[in-house]
């Protein structure tokens, strides 16, 4: 989210990118807008990657939420972005043609009278432009209404993919009916539909309508988590996706199993905060969302992305080096009720009272999972990845330790962690720790 590197100096970039290449990531999707400053911090991405000498690609994603887009001369400033970058040694690029992709667009007309005209005839289609990209939109529409786009979608970047937006609170009484919405027969149902790719299916088979001799590109999403918290007098959002049941790694798990179909793997989000995705450091600056952000690291999910990607790249699971443990929570009951004026944010009872967690281990271990001196859980698991979780209530603390020989070889701590019953207000974000082997 370059919205959110306002004080960032060409350190800044490079720090971030020689993490993100360490953790598997090959590239960044530069989410730009329309602030003045923007063009200026997306030139310093692509100097960083430069000078830091890696295979590190990058593009720029731009956020039409944020773009004018009624008049040829909105498409005209797009146009310019977009021409300034293409040729850079760092641009990723389809056939030779520099990727670009946005959030949102399919409201844009760009003064063509149709949103499918204004992109041809202003973006995609025009002199300036056609024959040197290729696009990979995230247009939030009917998939099947894609082959009207013939022209100018060189492909799909289904953005929504990442989470289980279908399931919500509404959803899962209708699923279940008569079912106490906070009981565990309702968590089971929810850890059967993580993972689910019917989505994912039905972008692919929709991007055949846009076939003319190259095969269109399919973009999937995977995200860790979802929250957002703003009230009315600000950008009135206060909801959260379904992000429990270890989505994270059942969501990668379902695309490194049908990766042929999956062209790209787009991370959301290295940091955008406001939302609670963010799987970088917590720097640079924020939307206003230090309530539900500060504090709350969530470094610990790089551990799983590189694994992750590394499967997905290469069609086989890495070999695990080193043991590790990686756990997360949100802070406080879902059930909690806080003197917070914005509210419980829409779908909180989707949300289970637990700790997740997942262990890497390089030989058959014992996990010891525990919220005090006196609650914990033992699993023996074997070598490999595991899934983990354990309840947690009020006062509750966040450790784990692997064992092996009858030798603690992973130690993981998080004193900075306390699960209160009485929050001052709603934070539905997750704290993420980790710790591998010395």
């Amino acid at each position: 989210m370059v919205g959110n590197t306002y004080p960032y100096k060409l350190k800044d970039w490079k720090d971030d990118i020689v993490l993100a290449h360490a953790s598997g990531i090959d590239g960044f999707a530069l989410n730009m807008g329309r602030d003045e400053w923007q063009p200026s911090r997306v030139a310093d991405a692509y100097e960083a990657a430069l000078q830091s000498g890696l295979d590190f690609k990058l593009f720029l994603s731009l956020d039409m939420a944020s773009f004018p887009s009624a008049t040829p001369n909105d498409a005209q400033t797009i146009r310019q972005i977009t021409l300034s970058f293409a040729s850079h040694q760092n641009q990723l690029k389809i056939n030779d043609r520099a990727f670009v992709s946005t959030f949102a667009g399919e409201s844009s007309t760009f003064g063509q009278g149709s949103v499918i005209n204004g992109w041809k005839n202003q973006f995609a289609g025009h002199p300036d432009l056609e024959g040197k990209i290729h696009f990979v939109p995230s247009f939030f529409i009917d998939p099947a209404t894609f082959g009207g786009f013939k022209g100018v979608m060189d492909g799909d970047f289904n953005w929504n993919s990442g989470w289980p937006i279908h399931v919500t609170t509404d959803y899962v009484q209708r699923l279940l009916s008569g079912v106490d919405i906070f009981s565990s027969r309702v968590q089971n149902t929810l850890g059967q539909l993580i993972g689910n790719t019917d989505s994912d299916v039905e972008h692919r088979k929709n991007l055949g309508a846009l076939t003319s001799g190259t095969k269109p590109t399919y973009m999937a999403a995977v995200s860790p988590w979802f929250f957002t918290h703003y009230g009315v007098d600000t950008y009135n959002k206060n909801f959260v996706f379904l992000s429990d049941q270890h989505l994270y790694a059942k969501r990668w798990e379902s695309l490194v199993a049908t990766r042929d179909d999956v062209d790209i793997v787009q991370v959301l989000t290295w940091n955008d905060y406001g939302e609670s995705h963010y799987i970088g450091p917590i720097k640079g600056a924020q939307p206003n969302s230090e309530a539900w952000v500060d504090g709350m690291e969530h470094t610990g999910w790089l551990e799983l992305t590189r694994y992750y990607a590394t499967a997905f790249k290469t069609g086989h699971y890495p070999d695990i080096e080193a043991d590790k443990i990686v756990m997360w929570s949100k802070p406080h009951p879902s059930q909690a009720r806080a003197p917070d004026p914005i509210g419980q944010p829409t779908n909180f009872e989707l949300f289970d009272d637990k700790i997740w967690a997942v262990v890497l281990t390089t030989a058959p271990s014992t996990v010891v999972l525990s919220t005090s001196p006196t609650v914990s859980q033992t699993f023996e698991v074997p070598a490999g990845l595991t899934k983990l979780d354990i309840p947690i209530t009020a006062g509750g603390k966040m450790r784990g330790t692997i064992s092996r020989g009858g030798q603690v070889v992973v130690n993981l701590d998080a004193p900075e962690f306390t699960f209160t019953a009485n929050p001052d207000s709603y934070n539905f974000n997750a704290f993420v720790a980790s710790a591998s082997a010395e």
